[in-house]
């Protein structure tokens, strides 16, 4: 199932851990590739200085402090694009990098954007879009309080190793923060 803007409007850390597991889906036209994202890091808001939204808004950040799920994709080192999902409510910049799925040469996030053809034409789509997005492979369904409800699957934290951001040591004391997830 499709993950929707709710999951994405929470902690960013704990959004950050729960994607390890699900699918990153790519359709373009007839043609759709899945893989199992096992690599993520968190970005925080405003007071991270690793986290674009540091700058505060701007045209490249404006995403950033708009609606939850919505992607977020920019170009580093002039040649290679990184896909985020943007997380929490808007007016709250923070967002989760996707840097690796379980698929050959996706093993970081230039060479997942590579593999999965993903480039600024497909910056700041919603999670219900038709060419992009992520899905969990079990949730299940359960009443809260007599109405039905989604349970997203979850990794289990023993098979979670959480790490240091990669490439962000400008960022003074929020460079150390365990902020990277992989899926062992």
């Amino acid at each position: 199932m499709r993950l929707r803007s709710d999951f994405f409007n929470r902690n960013t850390v704990q959004v950050a851990r729960n994607l390890l597991g699900k699918f990153l889906v790519r359709r373009q036209g007839q043609s759709v590739i899945a893989a199992k994202i096992i690599e993520t890091e968190a970005y925080c808001g405003q007071s991270d200085l690793a986290c674009h939204a540091s700058k505060g808004l701007t045209p490249r950040t404006k995403i950033l402090f708009g609606p939850p799920g919505h992607t977020y994709i920019y170009l580093i080192y002039g040649m290679y694009y990184c896909l985020n999902f943007v997380t929490r409510k808007p007016g709250q910049p923070e967002a989760v990098l996707i840097r690796a799925v379980d698929l050959p040469g996706a093993d970081g996030p230039g060479k997942l954007t590579r593999a999965f053809k993903i480039n600024r034409s497909l910056n700041d789509l919603p999670p219900d879009n038709t060419e992009l997005w992520i899905e969990d492979p079990a949730p299940r369904r359960i009443l809260v309080r007599g109405k039905p409800s989604w349970v997203w699957s979850k990794t289990p934290r023993s098979r979670i190793k959480a790490t240091k951001r990669i490439g962000v040591e400008y960022a003074g004391p929020w460079a150390s923060k365990l902020w990277r997830f992989v899926l062992k």
